[in-house]
């Protein structure tokens, strides 16, 4: 099966690739989106993974700027089980088939069917965990800078940061926050209003919250197969497949030069992104104090400084 494209005029080309899931006989693919020219331009394109486990690439578009100012090409897609590509609700709590490996195996399926022999990786939030195990691990052929955005090498610290920040919340947040945890009730509209109230601080403080990462848990709230499988309903406990989850050993075997970013008061905190700091040979590390999670938004100028200074750096 061949790969379906469409290309406008503005060099943006939009596609599928198929992507044999292992676990699954289902004929799945994997939605893209280009900015740019993989032919044309002599920059390293750059491909991203965004976060969640579930959500989608939409949060993270404006990064196609990237294209624009520096004439990088940059790929967006949508990992399996979100957004626009393959949904398997069927697979909804089976933690054999939901497995990190699968999302390392789709990645590589992307880099291999684009033939990208040479490219950089962005991962955020979730992508960035994701996405350094698999630089870690796989040591990828072609793979020349990854950045790790807002994402920590030890779940544990992130709930240890966000158990920190509940200590702060007025009372009556935290108390609607925890008769949801405690009646397992993470829908009724109480404990929705407190962990608006919460994200507010420590997600993204933009008020309105940006188009983009609205279509992002658009997504997410349309199929939640992968966000429940993956890490379960509650945000300060994670549960599934990451449960305990750490990058600490294998970040020591990433080789490639990595740019680690963090905010503040976030869940991605100084000591959960310590491990990548202090294992990594050949690392940078930025912290964004205008930032809590989502610096493309709440810092956007200065995020695309970083960024492209990284990337364009000898």
């Amino acid at each position: 099966m061949t790969s379906t494209i469409e290309i406008s005029p503005d060099l943006i080309t939009e596609g599928t690739i198929p992507f044999s899931a292992p676990g699954t006989d289902k004929l799945c693919e994997t939605w893209y989106k280009l900015f740019g020219s993989l032919k044309t331009t002599s920059r390293i394109p750059l491909v991203i993974l965004h976060g969640g486990p579930g959500l989608s690439h939409d949060y993270l578009l404006p990064l196609q700027e990237l294209w624009s100012r520096h004439q990088i090409p940059v790929i967006f897609y949508d990992q399996i089980g979100n957004g626009k590509s393959t949904h398997l609700p069927e697979t909804k709590g089976d933690e054999t088939f939901w497995k990190e490996e699968l999302f390392w195996d789709e990645l590589d399926n992307l880099i291999g069917s684009l033939d990208l022999e040479e490219y950089d990786v962005l991962g955020q939030s979730w992508g960035g965990m994701m996405g350094s195990k698999w630089a870690g691990i796989r040591k990828p052929k072609g793979l020349r800078r990854l950045i790790i955005s807002n994402s920590p090498a030890d779940l544990n610290e992130w709930e240890k940061a966000y158990a920190s920040y509940r200590k702060l919340l007025p009372e009556d947040v935290e108390a609607k926050l925890k008769k949801g945890e405690e009646a397992e009730d993470w829908v009724s509209k109480e404990y929705e209003e407190a962990m608006t109230f919460f994200f507010a601080r420590h997600l993204v403080t933009i008020d309105p919250m940006p188009a983009e990462l609205l279509d992002s848990l658009a997504w997410a709230g349309k199929d939640d197969t992968v966000a429940m499988t993956m890490s379960g309903p509650d945000e300060f406990k994670s549960r599934g497949v990451m449960k305990n989850w750490s990058a600490a050993e294998s970040a020591k075997g990433i080789e490639v030069p990595t740019l680690v970013i963090n905010g503040v008061n976030e869940g991605a905190s100084d000591e959960a992104v310590k491990p990548f700091v202090e294992g990594i040979k050949d690392v940078k590390w930025i912290k964004l104090e205008s930032s809590t999670h989502c610096p493309l938004h709440e810092e956007k100028e200065n995020y695309l400084k970083v960024v492209s200074e990284f990337l364009l750096g000898e």
